[in-house]
């Protein structure tokens, strides 16, 4: 697990931590691990629901994967919500894009909570998304968005390259995932 930087303006007063993970799989997918510590009962935190495509997921807890080619312009994005929403999108070059609405797309999310901590896990097929990144070199960007009952929001990431939260910024596919060999 890689602990995610909160973004400086925009403090948190119920999370003390998030930490994140994301693994290839031998068969072209990605599995993904985002742990929040801190009051969970404290957070807007949607309930479980069927697995579907949402919308606007960014607004409330949820949290996100952004991932390209080494190298290359054009980048996914992927949302999960604790509620098993989901939404994913395609982008030629930064913030140019349109949203996917393909079912099969389906991340398969599983959530665990308790009083302290919430496990979001994912798991994404790299195939559907692109062909080319089942065993190309990829960049990718973790984070997370949080929000209080207070309706407080907080932006954890890898890495946060501009003044202002910005997850979609260049410099935030701060993880580098080598090559799939055999």
């Amino acid at each position: 697990m890689i602990d995610l930087l909160r973004h400086p303006h925009a403090p948190s007063r119920e999370v003390q931590a998030v930490a994140a993970s994301a693994t290839r799989t031998p068969e072209g997918k990605l599995a993904l691990h985002y742990a929040i510590h801190g009051k969970i009962a404290a957070l807007n935190i949607p309930p479980p629901g069927p697995a579907r495509v949402g919308w606007k997921l960014w607004r409330h807890t949820c949290c996100e994967l952004f991932v390209r080619q080494a190298g290359a312009e054009a980048y996914h994005e992927f949302n999960f919500s604790p509620s098993g929403e989901w939404a994913a999108y395609a982008f030629t070059r930064y913030r140019e894009g349109a949203t996917l609405t393909d079912e099969a797309l389906n991340p398969q999310i599983a959530v665990q909570s308790g009083a302290g901590r919430l496990d979001l896990y994912a798991l994404v097929d790299l195939a559907r998304l692109s062909p080319a990144y089942v065993r190309a070199p990829l960049t990718a960007g973790l984070a997370v968005i949080i929000e209080e009952a207070s309706g407080g929001l907080s932006y954890w990431a890898l890495k946060h390259p501009s003044d202002r939260p910005d997850f979609h910024h260049a410099g935030a596919f701060a993880l580098e995932l080598d090559e799939l060999r055999d």
